[in-house]
């Protein structure tokens, strides 16, 4: 990932102006201007790292004569104790963008944590860890790159890099099969080129997917491990295929038992517990 990219650098200084605005007024009373010093980033929970190269990002826009001296990089395990890196510099510039850097730091490796646990119990299935769209506002490009240093893959980015037709657009459209025979139609007027997954609830559904024809990919949405078997069978290779819904770290390893395609999780992003990292002054 390019964290000198636009985006990148848009969404630190949109964070610099939500907490800094005019001054670090605590640092600049109590501590005199061109003050050096250097401080640890310490973690203090065991997981896997990601934000590394971003906290480097953070600092040195806020001083570019900031120096580092890293010892982890992203995707590494980290234990209680482990220094990811020591910083150099403008005392100011250290703790105005210390909390940013904790908070990008503390989220993401949690993500890649939560990702790496759960790609672990899958074991040697063939199957392939993916993320939703649940992620936190403005922070998605951030946390889906996380999925990936934790040993997930991303689903689609937003709504616009992949057609999805779930539950509510079938049903508004009056079925699986005019959902997708409209969704070819606007492909072909629009000249979109987009994979069109669709949503199905009982194999009914499934096989009126696959009649229809035109679609890429089947979710199998709340479907049992022996259900998506069965569903797999009736699929035949024809088209790719995930489940979703209700899958967590109790039953994962049984759906990874059955080799669908993908399996999605919401919780890789939206139910994640952040790893605990401090940043500390050192000699």
């Amino acid at each position: 990932m390019d964290f000198h990219s636009q985006e990148t650098l848009e969404f630190i200084h949109r964070a610099f102006e939500e907490d800094i605005r005019d001054g670090d007024h605590s640092s600049l009373a109590s501590i005199p201007q061109g003050t050096i010093g250097k401080a640890k980033l310490l973690f203090k929970d065991d997981g896997i790292v990601a934000g590394i190269e971003l906290a480097q990002v953070i600092l040195t826009e806020l001083d570019s004569n900031i120096k580092f001296d890293v010892f982890k990089k992203d995707g590494d395990s980290v234990y209680f104790g482990d220094i990811g890196f020591v910083v150099e510099g403008s005392v100011h510039a250290i703790l105005a963008g210390e909390r940013l850097l904790l908070n990008c730091m503390q989220r993401l490796s949690g993500v890649a944590t939560q990702t790496n646990k759960l790609v672990k119990l899958m074991g040697n299935s063939k199957s392939k860890l993916l993320d939703t769209r649940k992620t936190t506002p403005n922070l998605r490009f951030l946390e889906k790159w996380a999925v990936q240093v934790g040993g997930g893959y991303n689903h689609r980015i937003g709504l616009y890099d992949m057609i999805m037709l779930k539950d509510n657009h079938n049903d508004y459209a009056g079925g699986i099969t005019n959902a997708v025979n409209k969704t070819k139609s606007y492909l072909k007027e629009n000249k979109l080129n987009l994979k069109v997954e669709v949503e199905t609830r009982n194999l009914s559904e499934v096989e009126e997917a696959l009649v229809v024809g035109g679609v890429d990919r089947i979710m199998l949405d709340n479907f049992t491990p022996d259900e998506i078997m069965v569903a797999l069978k009736l699929i035949n290779n024809r088209v790719e295929t995930e489940a979703s819904g209700g899958i967590n770290e109790s039953n994962l390893a049984a759906y990874a038992a059955t080799n669908v395609d993908y399996i999605s999780i919401g919780a890789l992003t939206h139910s994640v517990k952040s790893l605990d990292i401090s940043l500390k002054e050192t000699d």
